[in-house]
């Protein structure tokens, strides 16, 4: 299932990125965005999404992140669990190189240079770092840690868009291959990737956190897209009247993103951590060791009794 979701996050990131790169409307709507897009829009958010906008503010951040999770995975024994970390961040960091691959046509005359600024930097930085985070933490504290991440992710992703370094498209691309490439990864957890086979439980904070950040994400999806269908036919003409529409969409749209991957990740890391069934994880979990029956164990106490009298004969 992991691999699954992780397939199907990187295809909408194909999607996303298609639409706003290869259509009038894509174009029309990233540029009518990132002209316009001011401290108003949003308010109390503003002078914490201005201070992501020092790109040495978002590097420290991450970083940080980054060695504790290290340090977790560290401290808890979970050598699986690092090599996994270190492709996920080898491929995440393969991934930003798309930015000089990928192309961007001429379509429609832009108030930006028409270069692929395609997938952000930063925001794979700092999301990186998140889900790096989250998979590291003990099975208590995998809840906090989503939240934690949601929140510094959607933040920078909303901070590059008000600094002017990254369209819209760019960050909701960044946060789906982030989140896609983290879910295939974990479809390969195995062994000391795992947790403790004595703490292999359900945790109630992952189910209501994962439920609700996953609930969340998809009715703020819905929402953004009703209106940036709203204001569709004013986006290829700039009309003034889009631009309140379109800005409250990116808003949206980054915090449902956002909230999604992060609910997903969540709740596949739970999965693989503590796997109760084949569900998640490639091929099948390893089988807890059986309690000998009553015969069994009577066996057990006949044999040292019947070595004990051979070495005395």
């Amino acid at each position: 299932m992991c691999a699954v979701f992780g397939v199907l996050l990187l295809a909408l990131a194909a999607l996303v990125w298609w639409t706003a790169v290869w259509t009038e409307v894509g174009q029309s709507y990233d540029d009518l965005v990132l002209t316009n897009f001011n401290d108003s829009i949003l308010g109390p958010l503003a002078p914490v999404v201005r201070l992501f906008t020092k790109s040495p503010v978002v590097i420290a951040v991450s970083a940080a992140f980054a060695l504790a999770a290290f340090a977790i995975m560290a401290i808890r024994r979970r050598w699986w669990l690092i090599g996994q970390s270190v492709a996920l961040a080898a491929l995440c960091y393969a991934a930003t190189l798309l930015k000089y691959v990928l192309p961007r046509p001429f379509i429609i005359y832009t108030n930006y240079p028409v270069v692929n600024s395609a997938p952000s930097g930063h925001t794979m930085l700092a999301a990186t770092a998140c889900a790096l985070l989250l998979i590291a933490v003990a099975r208590e504290g995998r809840a906090l840690a989503a939240v934690v991440g949601m929140v510094v992710s959607s933040t920078v992703g909303l901070s590059v868009i008000a600094g002017k370094w990254h369209r819209p498209s760019d960050v909701l691309t960044s946060l789906l291959i982030v989140a896609g490439l983290t879910l295939i990864i974990l479809s390969f957890t195995r062994a000391s990737g795992m947790d403790a086979p004595g703490r292999r439980v359900s945790s109630i904070s992952v189910q209501i956190v994962g439920t609700v950040m996953i609930t969340a994400g998809l009715i703020a999806c819905v929402y953004a897209g009703y209106v940036v269908w709203q204001i569709l036919p004013g986006l290829s003409l700039s009309a003034g009247w889009a631009v309140n529409g379109a800005h409250a969409s990116t808003v949206v749209g980054v915090l449902a993103v956002s909230s999604l991957t992060g609910g997903l990740v969540l709740s596949m890391r739970h999965l693989t951590a503590a796997p109760l069934s084949r569900m998640g994880l490639i091929g099948a979990p390893p089988t807890p060791p059986k309690q000998p029956n009553r015969q069994e164990q009577q066996k057990r106490q006949r044999q040292p009794k019947r070595q004990s009298k051979r070495s005395k004969r």
